[in-house]
């Protein structure tokens, strides 16, 4: 929230009337919906969410133990904005864009209750190159020069949304901070390196795309069964312990997008603190610089204020579009969406609202609209072409994905990563069931994976399916009556399953090799697989007894691909295929 903005007269100031946990109430303030104001004599930060005659209800982001009716209320006249310029990666923020590193650095690990500080640091100097020359003419979205924000990502500096542009008028390269001009346009408008953005707002551009490329997570189960666009949405059900947190992880460190927003929503402090212990020390698999030097992250646990969680998702989304402007392909996670209900469905009841399903407010389903299609493929202003694909963690209440906020966010995404309780106590991860679980972008993806990875890949791949499909089917009669009592190409199909299910599926992702693993890499292991069942029906027809040919030396070899260095993968497979047509084909 900037500073300027918190200066008004005093004819806009209003005093509480009543306090109920984060919602306070005040009379004779002069705001307007969506209002920021600073409540109390330690100037709390609160938004207007309710108007009625003289009475305002107010939202408060911080705790209100002590505050008392007659305090005053200050209003700024400005909406619930985030300060949007370089300095925002490699960056902790709270919900409302407070940078938790620069406040701890000034009073230790607990922050006093009303401190405020700057979303980006406004003393920094940094050096400006420009784009365009004196005489171009430029209009909202055009870039006019760039910084090196980190060492991994180029810094655009664009004309703001809404601005009316004109011919440049003096640019020069230079040393200067966010708030000096780099800038003058004809039109006497000033351009400086720092925007500000109201966070409910989404961000202009030109035209959304249908997305057709892959958003490559180094997950195979992902990547092969259940692809994400870039621009796309998704969600990851799961219940509690089923690896939610650790898919979501996975994915902010080995998805190869430009920039990552991880949004750590209402989630178990210790897990943020992982976040934060671990991120810091990665290295980027895409260009070994340090994985934080694209990556923001922005910290609301379970037990700060709960009106801060129900804003967090919101200050991310915009960061993410800022980025997007510039060109960027970025993925923000929201780990989880549950608690961002949670939080709408607390500050709904205490407004006294009719409550929907559940308790939820009745308008929990438009809200999680309004987020995810803010999600998608677009084209800029400035003709580059950018995305934000948003994958948003659920955590229904015992596992049950009929409760509200699944069920209203099955209706909106096109990617279901369903987890489950049951694999996850078998060990298999990552716990994705691959009967529940879907994607709607597999078609308009399949052209890029079969173009730059094998012709072959949608019809392998359908191939797995169908064997998946058919174990889940043969496990139903092997409960009843025993695997032994299945015909030999039954039990036969069951063991190539076996495969798919353990040499495939499973990854783990806190082995150096294994927690990555490229797409072609994830081809290289499925054809090996289809190598051994097609040898193995082969040698079955040829009358080969079913036990003879599930016990061959190389078949176990299988296991290993996923742990062979990527660089040895192909020449290990392409030995390992010649070996088990060798040792099938020795027996008849």
């Amino acid at each position: 929230m900037s500073q300027a903005t918190q200066e008004q007269t005093v004819d806009d100031d209003g005093v509480i009337d009543s306090v109920s946990g984060p919602v306070v109430t005040a009379t004779d303030l002069g705001a307007r919906m969506n209002d920021v104001v600073y409540v109390g004599e330690e100037g709390l930060m609160g938004e207007v969410i309710e108007i009625e005659g003289n009475v305002t209800t107010i939202q408060v982001y911080e705790e209100t133990s002590d505050v008392a009716p007659g305090e005053p209320v200050e209003n700024t006249g400005e909406p619930l904005t985030v300060d949007l310029g370089p300095g925002m990666l490699d960056t902790i923020y709270d919900g409302v864009q407070r940078p938790l590193d620069v406040l701890e650095s000034q009073m230790g690990a607990f922050l006093d209750r009303g401190v405020d500080a700057p979303g980006i640091d406004l003393e920094k100097t940094w050096t400006f190159t420009p784009a365009v020359e004196e005489g171009d003419e430029v209009s909202a979205g055009d870039v006019v020069g760039t910084v090196d924000e980190t060492v991994s990502i180029e810094h655009k500096v664009l004309v703001p949304p809404g601005y009316e542009g004109g011919t440049v008028e003096s640019i020069e390269e230079g040393e200067f901070t966010v708030e000096e001009t780099v800038t003058t346009l004809s039109s006497g408008e000033e351009i400086k390196m720092r925007q500000e953005w109201p966070v409910r707002e989404a961000r202009p551009t030109v035209e959304k795309q249908t997305p057709t490329k892959p958003l490559v997570s180094g997950q195979r189960i992902l990547d092969g069964l259940f692809p994400l666009a870039k621009g796309g949405t998704a969600a990851i059900p799961g219940p509690f312990g089923s690896g939610k947190t650790v898919t979501q992880q996975s994915l902010a460190k080995f998805a190869d997008a430009d920039i990552v927003v991880y949004v750590g929503c209402g989630e178990r402090g210790n897990e943020m603190t992982e976040v934060i212990d671990d991120f810091p020390e990665l290295p980027d698999p895409q260009s070994g610089n340090p994985l934080m030097a694209r990556t923001c992250l922005i910290a609301n646990t379970s037990n700060m204020p709960v009106a801060a969680r129900e804003s967090c998702v919101y200050t991310g989304i915009t960061i993410a579009e800022y980025y997007r402007d510039m060109g960027y392909d970025v993925a923000l996670m929201a780990d989880s969406t549950s608690r961002w209900a949670e939080a709408m469905r607390e500050i709904s009841s205490r407004l006294e609202e009719m409550p929907g399903e559940e308790g939820y407010p009745a308008y929990l389903a438009a809200r999680l609209s309004e987020f995810y299609e803010r999600a998608g493929y677009f084209v800029n202003a400035n003709g580059t072409e950018g995305s934000i694909s948003v994958i948003g963690a659920v955590s229904p209440p015992g596992g049950d994905f009929s409760e509200p906020v699944t069920q209203n966010t099955l209706r909106i995404v096109k990617t279901f990563w369903a987890l489950d309780s049951d694999l996850a106590e078998r060990r298999h991860f990552p716990a994705i069931n691959w009967d529940e679980s879907y994607s709607l972008y597999r078609n308009q993806l399949d052209p890029w994976f079969e173009a730059e990875i094998d012709a072959d890949w949608s019809e392998t791949r359908q191939w797995a399916i169908d064997t998946l499909d058919e174990e889940g089917e043969l496990q139903e009669i092997v409960q009843l009556v025993g695997k032994d009592a299945l015909p030999d190409d039954q039990r036969l199909t069951l063991e190539v399953a076996r495969y798919l299910r353990e040499a495939w599926l499973q990854q783990n992702a806190f082995h150096d090799v294994d927690r990555y693993c490229p797409p072609e890499k994830t081809f290289q292991i499925l054809t090996a697989i289809k190598a051994f069942n097609d040898e193995a029906f082969a040698a079955l027809e040829a009358g080969v007894p079913v036990d003879e040919i599930t016990t061959i030396d190389a078949a176990p070899r299988l296991n290993r691909i996923a742990t062979t260095p990527d660089d040895e993968a192909e020449a290990f497979v392409a030995d390992l295929t010649d070996e088990i047509e060798s040792q099938l084909q020795e027996q008849y």
